[in-house]
């Protein structure tokens, strides 16, 4: 036998469990958190997952409804304590009110106005970006996405009486 021949045991690689949602991601060294709530392997995989998104959204109404929602179920998932709720009355506007994600945007400073600010996200989540990431191969993301988004919704339950509150206020406010 050799040295050539001798198995060199590989080492695991380093993880992390990302402080909004919860997905233990490897830990790419040299990378810089991008987002305040989460790490930055998960903001790191959730820029490359939309990443064709983002490049399509200019062009595609389709892909910047569907970068909107993607990022508010993102945002939802890593709440900064003690900042408004905005993600989650978002994901109610566009997903129970029917809300388009260029008037959804446009309502910005009323959402954040309306949000609440003392709510506690839930402590697991069905799905985070880890997931979607790991099905793109054998589900399309545009399926992806609205699977994501609908699971973050009915993870915020709990507190959906007083979103659904803070999006009617912006609606009328």
């Amino acid at each position: 036998m050799t040295g050539a021949d001798t198995a060199i045991p590989q080492q695991a690689p380093e993880t992390s469990a990302c402080p909004g949602c919860g997905a233990v991601l490897a830990v790419v060294p040299g990378l810089v958190g991008t987002h305040a709530g989460a790490s930055a392997s998960c903001a790191g995989l959730f820029a490359v997952t939309v990443r064709g998104l983002r490049e399509e959204a200019g062009q595609d109404v389709r892909a910047a409804s569907l970068l909107r929602v993607s990022t508010d179920a993102y945002d939802a998932q890593h709440l900064v304590p003690g900042g408004p709720a905005a993600a989650p009355v978002r994901l109610c506007l566009e997903l129970e009110r029917s809300v388009d994600h260029a008037r959804s945007a446009a309502l910005g400073s009323r959402v954040d106005d309306a949000a609440p600010r003392d709510l506690t996200a839930p402590e697991r989540w069905t799905t985070t970006v880890a997931d979607l990431a790991a099905d793109l191969d054998v589900v399309d993301l545009p399926a992806l996405v609205r699977a994501w988004a609908d699971a973050v919704w009915a993870d915020w339950a709990p507190a959906h009486d007083r979103l659904r509150a803070a999006a009617d206020t912006a609606l009328t406010g």
